[in-house]
């Protein structure tokens, strides 16, 4: 595979992410789980949602560095940085500057393309290989600790079940309700991705070779 192939299969996965939060927060049905965490954290302590991300982000890669260096690189440091104000400044395009009424037909079709933009942005920085989402890496870790016992798609749920579960707690300790941070997108995307994530990642491979 060319650096120039890596190169834009990376940037290419990164804006996929970014353009799927957004469209998961534009079509009201529950954001992504890492995102829902954020969101119900952000909010409950009056943080911007981009800042706590990158703040997270720069958590969990101190814990990756120890447990996954192989999953650091240029792309984990631009997806820290760069996913979060996306989405942000997406959301505020379309909400603030276009002024998009999002009736339910575009609510459904934001919600379609965020969960095909999701696994296919991660397939294609995995692929890539030139560094992942911090968050992505958890499952990679409990993976590799558990001995591939708990097989990636597998461990992939089970961390998403674990911060929507943390972000339904924070949006209701903030009076924000769980459903401003948790929906059918959220639940959808939560028992999907990590399978459509390898489903993509498989026909990458391929691709790419």
């Amino acid at each position: 595979m060319t650096k120039t192939k890596r190169t834009g299969g990376m940037v290419l996965g990164i804006l996929f992410i970014g353009l799927c939060v957004s469209f998961l927060r534009l079509s009201q049905f529950g954001v992504d789980p890492f995102s829902a965490m954020n969101l119900g954290i952000s909010g409950f302590i009056g943080w911007s949602f981009g800042t706590w991300q990158l703040l997270v982000n720069a958590i969990i890669l101190v814990v990756v560095f120890f447990q996954a260096r192989s999953c650091i690189g240029a792309g984990t440091i631009i997806n820290m940085v760069f996913v979060g104000y996306i989405a942000d400044f997406i959301c505020y395009v379309a909400n603030d500057v276009v002024q998009i009424q999002m009736n339910l037909p575009l609510r459904i079709l934001a919600l379609l393309l965020a969960q095909l933009m999701a696994s296919m942005g991660v397939a294609l920085y995995m692929v890539a290989d030139m560094g992942i989402a911090p968050y992505d890496s958890v499952a990679i870790i409990i993976e590799k600790l558990t001995h591939q016992k708990i097989p990636f798609h597998k461990a992939r749920i089970l961390s998403d079940v674990v911060v929507v579960i943390i972000g339904i707690i924070f949006a209701t300790a903030s009076g924000a309700g769980i459903w401003s941070v948790v929906g059918i997108g959220t639940i959808i995307n939560a028992c999907f991705n990590g399978p459509l994530i390898q489903f993509f990642k498989t026909k990458l491979e391929r691709f790419y070779l």
